[in-house]
């Protein structure tokens, strides 16, 4: 991923599980909050209604497992972009050695109108602003 958008992302006591690392379910928790971050800094808003998108995939590959005291950077690029839809990857690194990597994943968003509830093309602004982080 080369021209990628970094998030850090701090592990919290309540993501470990009983056996003394990050919850499987919490790394979707990681990618949503960084997806959040990516989109309002390409936007440069926090008004979710300029979000007009679903998500329509998404998985995780685990590498490694994440404890309480990792330091960990979300890395996220635009995977492609499609007529309606767009993919993203992650990479959830070290925060210190980006060599070190947990996990991979990947999500498919397809662009939304709720108002008529119904996929749309991806509009013009939007793609120019994703094909920065291709």
């Amino acid at each position: 991923m080369e021209n990628v958008f970094k998030f850090p992302i701090h592990v919290r006591f309540r993501d470990i599980d009983g056996m003394g690392h990050v919850n499987n379910a919490v790394f979707f928790t990681y990618f949503a909050e960084g997806r959040l971050a990516f989109f309002q800094k390409i936007s440069n808003s926090t008004d979710f209604s300029t979000f007009s998108f679903i998500l329509a995939h998404i998985s995780c590959d685990y590498l490694r497992p994440v404890t309480l005291n990792t330091q960990l950077s979300l890395e996220i690029c635009v995977k492609n972009i499609g007529r309606k839809s767009f993919g993203l990857g992650y990479k959830l690194v070290d925060l210190s050695d980006e060599s070190i990597i947990y996990a991979k994943g990947e999500s498919v968003q397809v662009c939304y109108d709720y108002g008529e509830n119904r996929p749309v093309a991806v509009a013009p602004a939007l793609k120019q602003k994703l094909i920065q982080y291709q």
